[in-house]
């Protein structure tokens, strides 16, 4: 994922924005210290300033779904990054509490603005839609990871300047903690640099949206904001999606209103509560890293409904804990579920909501997100003071009983039926019905089962792709095992050209339409059965030469592209694939035309990065050179490969010398 540059320098971006968002809320919480004498105040500083960054969530997100669905998303994103840098500064140079206040609300609503922009547009800069998990999950990483140790690193070494001077001076002590506002000020308008002048991938939708305006067909805002309600009430996916994030968040709000209460109730204190806030993000942690392993096994439509499930479910055990580690085990369970359910859900957001629609479905989450959490954070204490605290004794063991337990248990059976009902709403109605899914996926078998293994051999021209695919084969064979040679994709489009009466094609999207169909017969009629017998299958120009020619051309999207052929393949991707790296300038172009020659570097330039994006899936051969060179470095690179994957027994043939 890193090889892709944009992409890596947005992530770059996420991590100076995210560590000035925690350096944000240290800094200020401090200078509002120094700021105030009063020690009422004091103690509410950290509250003041996380509720005046929280309130820009209900009352402004929505805006920023549909400036990013509207408007090009860098220009948003540097404004809002600029913004954030002055304001910042501002508070230390006019030096007050109510400007502080009212500056880190200006700063929270240009944070509801900017994070649309940027999770709209980050599947933009990706190879394809199942790198997006991966990006999100790059993205939280950075986000609760990396960049709060680094935030509060940065803001303890910035803070500890008077106690390593030696000095204990209030008025200085001021000014660090000023000099902590000014960091982080510079920090947001570093990353408005960098997104301004390093990453203009992020405009690249732009001229399609300046087309509609151009004919007259863009709607008003408040007509788009309706527009997004409706695209989320009639879409079965976003409506699920929508409804169990809805249940996760009142969960989650829940145990954050009862957390404190909660740990006395199990008899212990301050350091049973560190122990379940340590459970919960260790739980968290845990979700997002085995959420893509779980998604290779369950559909993402199944996997979002089941983990709100199971986090509802595991909050039921929560309620019920009698002990301490029944507490914790369960508390890991709901965070664990939690994780992998939020970090399924963005990926249906990049990956399976359109393009012009994905900056309001962001926005919305992102509404719900904060309503929700905040709502439930208020009612869950106030539900708890009208239950009266009572110790009973389970097992000789004695339990306090206090108004947490029925909100946590309210709270579980609330997230276990949106669960439910998110599920059914999301579930496309698959034949295989979810009990034996589930079993499966717990079992560690990846939803393609059969043993064959597909073999790609992609490159810029048809000779080489056909010549070294039925080169391949031949040395495969002489290992023993069964090996198939799909047919020649060309040969069958010709056919089915011909059948269409369709020879004088003229389009581009004529052709890719006519490849899809070639690529979904061959697929149908004779990879998948191969691969369901165990065979090796070799396969030219599967779909990455296609992809890249389509591209190069420059009159197709290339996700428009990659969306027909997910569709024609039925998303089965090659197991290896092997790209021939030639030269373009040694390529004959036809006609010799300086066009054909420069068509074919942007065809190699693609295919390249798509390797680059994916090193695990590719082997890079250098095809410069005669047939029978080329043939042994693929038979070299791709034979003992094979040999060590686990559970392809195939023995690598002696090197000829």
């Amino acid at each position: 994922m890193l090889a892709i540059r944009p992409f890596r320098r947005l992530w770059g971006v996420t991590y100076l924005c995210s560590v000035g968002d925690w350096l944000s809320l240290l800094a200020l919480t401090g200078l509002v210290r120094q700021m105030t004498e009063s020690y009422q105040w004091q103690n509410f500083s950290l509250s003041l300033v996380v509720l005046t960054q929280l309130l820009p969530g209900i009352l402004f997100a929505p805006l920023g779904g549909v400036l990013a669905d509207r408007f090009d998303r860098r220009k948003i994103m540097v404004v809002c990054d600029l913004l954030r840098g002055g304001l910042f500064i501002s508070i230390a140079l006019v030096g007050t509490a109510w400007w502080l206040f009212i500056a880190n609300f200006l700063v929270g609503c240009c944070a509801m603005l900017w994070i649309p922009a940027k999770d709209s547009a980050v599947p933009n800069l990706l190879r394809r839609p199942d790198q997006v998990e991966t990006a999100n999950q790059l993205g939280l990483v950075m986000t609760y990871g990396i960049s709060v140790i680094s935030g509060a690193g940065l803001y303890s070494i910035i803070s500890g300047i008077p106690g390593y001077l030696g000095l204990q001076n209030s008025d200085l002590e001021f000014r660090i903690a000023t000099i902590a506002v000014m960091v982080n000020g510079a920090l947001y308008v570093t990353s408005a640099i960098i997104v301004a002048t390093r990453i203009p991938e992020l405009s690249g939708r732009i001229t399609a949206v300046r087309q509609t305006r151009e004919n007259g067909e863009a709607p008003g805002f408040f007509a788009m904001l309706r527009e997004g309600m409706k695209y989320a009430g009639r879409t079965p996916l976003v409506r699920g999606l929508v409804i169990g994030m809805i249940g996760a968040f009142a969960a989650a709000g829940a145990v954050i209103g009862t957390a404190p209460s909660y740990a006395e109730s199990l008899l212990g204190g301050a350091s049973t509560f560190g122990l379940l806030f340590v459970a919960v993000f260790a739980g968290l942690a845990v979700g997002m890293a085995t959420a893509p392993r779980m998604a290779q096994r369950l559909p993402y439509d199944r996997l979002f409904g089941v983990t709100i499930l199971v986090a509802g479910l595991s909050l039921l055990v929560v309620a019920l804990a009698p002990h301490l580690w029944v507490a914790l085990v369960a508390v890991a369970c709901v965070g664990a579920s939690a994780g992998m359910a939020f970090l399924t859900g963005l990926t249906i957001v990049g990956s399976q909501v359109e393009d012009a629609m994905r900056g309001r479905t962001v926005a919305l989450l992102q509404s719900l997100l904060k309503i929700v959490l905040f709502a439930a954070s208020a009612a869950a204490p106030l539900l708890v003071s009208l239950v009266q605290k009572r110790t009973i004794t389970i097992f000789n063991h004695p339990m306090q009983v206090d108004g947490t337990r029925p909100v946590l248990f309210g709270a579980g059976v609330i997230a276990a039926l949106l669960g439910l009902i998110a599920y059914r709403q999301m579930d496309n109605r698959r034949s295989e019905p979810l009990l034996s899914d589930l079993l499966a996926a717990l079992r560690g078998r990846a939803r393609r089962t059969t043993g064959g293994v597909l073999i790609a051999v992609e490159g810029d021209t048809r000779l080489d792709t056909s010549v070294q695919a039925r080169r391949l084969a031949e040395a495969l064979r002489e290992t023993g095992r069964e090996v198939v040679l799909a047919s020649d994709p060309d040969l069958d489009e010709q056919r089915l050209r011909n059948l269409l009466s369709t020879a004088d094609l003229a389009g581009v999207r004529a052709h890719a339409l006519v490849a899809a169909a070639v690529r979904a017969d061959v697929v149908e009629r004779e990879v998948r059965p191969a691969l369901d017998n165990g065979a090796l299958v070799v396969m030219e120009r599967y779909v990455d030469s296609p992809l890249a020619h389509f591209s190069a051309a420059g009159s197709v999207e290339p996700r428009e592209v990659e969306g027909l052929v997910d569709w024609a393949t039925g998303r089965l991707r090659p197991d290896v694939t092997v790209l021939l790296d030639r030269t373009p300038s040694q390529v004959r172009a036809s006609g010799g035309t300086l066009d054909t020659v420069e068509h074919h570097w942007r065809v190699q330039k693609l295919l390249t990065d798509m390797a680059s994006a994916d090193p695990e899936r590719y082997v890079v051969v250098d095809a410069d050179g005669t047939e029978d060179e080329v043939a042994e470095r693929v038979r070299v690179a791709v034979v003992p490969l094979l040999a060590r994957r686990a559970g392809v027994p195939v023995k690598p043939v002696a090197e000829t010398s």
